[in-house]
């Protein structure tokens, strides 16, 4: 029977992969490009000598009319086949022909990037000094040698020991920043439902599960251990659909996920606790609670504007801290697994946090940003925040607005998922729930009951929206369908978000000042 520790050990192993490696690779990608003159990733994917690199990892004995010279063949195929297609779609017209030039990148994000593709990329395409072409090999060899190829989800002290060395010394390579991190981490308990969806992203699904499925197949008596451990895995995936992330860009920009489509208006969760701390979750008169946002730690970071302060806590109410703010926060969104972003009662200011350490990173301010009370969000490793009838998208690091999209209102409430921005009218009396898609350069509409005044993305890719008047509206992922949502306990809302790493949603209640956390079913 596997050992609760070794599955800590995977866990926090698991961890650091996700939450740290996979980001710190996007990042590098990222700055690459940019130094570029590349404003996207696409852009960067659409470059002459990028695709030339990438089809030859896919593609054996193809002559390119396109720098012929320097085509050449892989004994092996590192590129899978899901990949490419993710990275690339082939140009109508051109289907004898075998070259690369007949390709176009599709919109992919750095966020689609799990860490074998963004790691390959790095590899491949990027100038890299040999201690960071050292530093990716490494950490994606871990990867494999001790979470994909692994179906026990569990290390050994044995193996731990060798191995959480080299992979600190392997991060902090590519960023010294990364130590408390790194601390925090090794140092958290086993969180059993992070774990799992972890497991799922990490596993080599598209090489193991016919292999895993015809081993438990043919098991008749007693699973135990390694092979129940895989048989709970294999069922987990049967059930929400392969996490390996195949397919077009086209269909996971409409889905957002490969996990199955929800009936609208289905209980999709259960409730599951109650968090409160009446010293310092109260009354709006004393200090209410303007906004929160879950972590993918499962950590809860929540605004109290009346006193001055970012409230800090673990999704089952323990380990309780909190940042001063010089100012009023009023709404707040996650930038990475470190980092939030806070927008100011009366102020033309967004303040950034990193709510491990506790400190603050940086203010950004811009005249242009709407006046008074407006959201915030992320998208495509940007921020958005409102301006007078436009978006306003940032770029964090530098400080400046880096695009500017027109609407036809105030735009309110503000939350961003694969390639769209969703919002709503800042006036709580239209009805219309909007959202700006960056695959056609459009805005969209769907009139719902009641005015929308927050939303968020389930996993499927469908919304919650809450509304001032009634219950919440389950809306398809397409935008065209909607249905009330009847789970008890989702009804009359203040606040409402949903993690998907997590697969949880937390609420608060208009009448009661306690944060409600559920489970997905």
């Amino acid at each position: 029977m596997m050992d609760r520790d070794d599955k800590r050990r995977y866990f926090i192993v698991g961890s650091v992969i996700m939450e740290v490696v996979t980001p710190l690779f996007r990042t590098r990608l990222e700055r690459d490009y940019t130094s570029k003159g590349l404003t996207a990733l696409q852009a960067f994917l659409n470059t002459q000598p990028v695709i030339h690199i990438l089809f030859h990892l896919r593609h054996r004995n193809a002559q390119c009319c396109v720098d012929g010279q320097n085509c050449y063949n892989h004994p092996s195929l590192p590129l899978i086949y899901c990949q490419w297609k993710r990275l690339y779609t082939e140009k109508p017209g051109l289907a004898l022909h075998d070259c690369h030039c007949k390709f176009t990148a599709n919109p992919v994000q750095l966020e689609d990037l799990d860490i074998t593709l963004s790691s390959l990329i790095l590899l491949n395409c990027n100038n890299l000094t040999p201690a960071e072409d050292d530093a990716v090999q490494g950490l994606r060899q871990y990867k494999n040698d001790y979470l994909s190829h692994n179906t026990t989800g569990g290390i050994s002290h044995t193996e731990y020991n060798s191995l959480w060395k080299d992979l600190t010394n392997f991060v902090l390579q590519l960023d010294p920043c990364k130590q408390d991190d790194l601390i925090r981490i090794e140092r958290r308990p086993l969180d059993e439902a992070l774990c799992n969806s972890y497991t799922l992203n990490l596993l080599d699904l598209h090489k193991k599960l016919d292999e895993m499925d015809n081993s438990i197949q043919g098991i008749r008596s007693d699973i135990q251990g390694q092979n129940a451990y895989m048989q709970e895995i294999l069922l987990y995936i049967r059930k929400d659909g392969c996490s390996c992330q195949c397919g077009n860009s086209e269909q996971q920009n409409k889905d957002h996920t490969n996990n199955k489509q929800y009936t609208l208006g289905q209980d999709v969760f259960k409730f599951h606790h109650q968090i409160s701390h009446t010293s310092e979750i109260c009354n709006r008169s004393q200090g209410g609670v303007t906004d929160m946002v879950m972590m993918d730690d499962g950590r809860l970071v929540i605004c109290l504007p009346l006193r001055n302060r970012l409230l800090i806590c673990n999704k089952d109410g323990s380990q309780v801290d909190s940042i001063d703010v010089q100012g009023i926060p009023y709404r707040v969104t996650a930038v990475n697994n470190s980092t939030v972003a806070v927008t100011l009662e009366w102020s033309w200011c967004i303040e950034m946090y990193d709510i491990n350490n506790k400190l603050k990173l940086k203010s950004i301010s811009s005249p242009v940003m709407l006046w008074g009370l407006r959201g915030i969000t992320t998208i495509n490793n940007k921020l958005v925040v409102s301006g007078e009838n436009c978006l306003l998208i940032i770029d964090y690091q530098t400080g400046e607005v880096v695009q500017t999209i027109h609407t036809d209102c105030v735009p309110g409430m503000l939350h961003g998922s694969g390639d769209r921005i969703y919002y709503c009218d800042n006036y709580y009396y239209n009805t219309k729930l909007y959202w700006y898609s960056y695959t056609n350069d459009r805005h969209h509409t769907l009139t719902l009951p009641s005015p929308p005044k927050s939303m968020t993305t389930l996993q499927d890719g469908s919304l919650y929206v809450m509304c001032v008047d009634g219950p919440v509206q389950h809306v398809s992922s397409d935008g065209k369908h909607y249905k009330p949502v009847t789970t008890k306990g989702l009804q009359k809302l203040k606040y409402i978000a949903y993690n998907k790493m997590q697969r949880q949603l937390v609420t608060m209640n208009m009448d009661q000042n306690i944060i409600n956390v559920f489970y997905e079913i």
